[in-house]
């Protein structure tokens, strides 16, 4: 049996079948039932979620042979020609290759034709945000007026490339992604129908990986029973996907919760080699971490809030009170924010090394609250210091001997001119590398710094290997 076309196989046909997207498909059938229908509609959202799905469900209850109705009925001539792609009144048009103006007038002069077979002429424009500029200028007034039973569908994953002139003209319908929830069960009924044992880690496993996508997540499920055999194992999957397992992570807290970074090193090296995803191997960890966070926070009961299996509840639920809830919330900032910056670096692995070395060396850091006290001595310690100064100048000077005659005055000249007085420079602003120079320069003067950094540095110490001495030559 062939799985690579799960996707296209199980596509849904009528708007009860569609995953979600409540609104829109109230909005779509009732439009179609009452036959009330706007000249131009925008479907925007992630991929994978319904878009040109929906377009066509939409196009066949128009044009189907017992229409007007909520529903097509998939068994007329009319419902089965727009499924199979060659009705000739339902034209699907790829954005990103036609993008030009003469592909915009074009569409005007076949628009203009009335429709030769259904009811509507529906025109769906993929990827719509490829158009160009020009083409979207030369479609401005077909979308404001088009002609009778002339219908625009344009869905695109970037509105905001969308000039507000198209905008305007359209109903624009913003599509949401699927929760995990419901991508679970919809996997589930498709391994029912194939008749494919599985294990519910699996589909988990490939449903988060989706990220909200159905057509994702039957992609990737055909591509794991294509490349897994015929039952979905967790095990195989996580092969298949490049997914760390739970083991992993479990290493990982441990390697933290000891500052252990030979451990660290070692499970980096390991995860590596098996060719994991590195995006998702942080957006698991941060995940990991946010659970930590709230069971810390909250205990036990907050463990059913977060849908999660009773194996992962139970695991977590131990692990939780070996941390302190400052450290979670520290390390989850600190994976949160080290995203984007590990997974655009020129050495992505390094990076991954770093960020997890740092989550280690994270209690030997210098805190916030010693470095605020740190500066907090300093200040009171220059205030003290500029006090004394201004007491020192307050004294009276003492008085100056007065001479035996006085001084002859002198006639003023009036062809002098006193000379102008020059203007005080101002300060040049000082530059991010004086400020840094500064801060070091103050925090090298604390006894309490340098303690912490003597104690960083012996930590990076022994994270060292020493080498090994060569035994002498007997």
């Amino acid at each position: 049996m062939s799985h690579a076309s799960l996707a296209a196989r199980y596509r849904p046909q009528a708007f009860a079948e569609v995953m979600g997207q409540t609104m829109v498909k109230t909005i779509l059938s009732r439009a179609a039932a009452q036959d009330k229908v706007a000249p131009a509609y925008l479907f925007s959202g992630t991929r994978g979620v319904g878009k040109t799905t929906l377009a066509r469900i939409f196009a066949k209850a128009l044009n189907c042979a017992h229409a007007p109705a909520a529903e097509p009925c998939n068994a007329c001539d009319q419902c089965r020609r727009v499924t199979m792609g060659n009705h000739v009144d339902v034209v699907e048009i790829d954005g990103a290759s036609n993008t030009g103006v003469d592909d915009a007038r074009r569409l005007k002069e076949t628009i203009g034709y009335a429709p030769m077979e259904g009811r509507y002429k529906v025109f769906i424009i993929d990827e719509a945000h490829m158009l160009s500029r020009n083409a979207f200028n030369a479609l401005l007034k077909t979308l404001e007026e088009p002609p009778p039973r002339a219908i625009f569908i344009m869905a695109t994953t970037e509105p905001h490339k969308f000039p507000p002139t198209i905008v305007s003209r359209c109903q624009h319908f913003v599509f949401q992604s699927q929760p995990e929830g419901e991508l679970v069960e919809h996997l589930r009924r498709v391994l029912n129908k194939e008749a494919i044992a599985f294990e519910e880690s699996a589909l988990r496993l490939i449903a988060r990986r989706a990220s909200g996508s159905v057509r994702d997540g039957m992609s990737l499920l055909g591509q794991t029973l294509a490349l897994g055999g015929d039952r979905l194992d967790e095990t195989v999957t996580r092969d298949v996907l490049g997914v760390a397992g739970q083991e992993a992570y479990e290493r990982l807290l441990t390697a933290v919760r000891d500052e252990d970074c030979p451990a660290v090193v070692l499970l980096t090296r390991e995860l590596l080699e098996r060719g994991i995803d590195i995006g998702f191997f942080l957006r698991e960890l941060t995940s990991l971490w946010r659970n930590l966070f709230l069971i810390r926070q909250a205990g036990p009961a907050v463990a059913q809030i977060l849908d999660l299996p009773d194996a992962e509840q139970e695991r977590l639920t131990r692990i939780a009170p070996d941390f302190e809830l400052s450290f979670i919330h520290a390390a989850w900032h600190m994976v949160l924010e080290s995203q984007r910056q590990v997974l655009t670096s020129l050495e992505p692995a390094a990076a991954l090394e770093l960020l997890l070395l740092n989550l280690v060396l994270l209690p030997s850091l210098v805190s916030l609250e010693t470095l605020s006290s740190v500066r907090a001595g300093q200040a009171e310690r220059t205030g003290q210091t500029e006090r004394a100064g201004s007491r020192k100048e307050s004294r009276p000077a003492d008085p100056e001997p007065m001479p035996a005659h006085p001084p002859a005055t002198a006639r003023p000249d009036p062809a002098a001119r006193p000379a102008p007085e020059k203007p005080e420079a101002a300060p040049l602003p000082k530059t991010p590398h004086h400020i840094e120079a500064d801060l070091k320069r103050e925090m090298a003067e604390q006894p309490e710094v340098q303690a912490v950094m003597q104690t960083f540095d012996a930590q990076l110490l022994r994270c060292t290997p020493s080498p090994k001495k060569q035994q002498a030559p007997e």
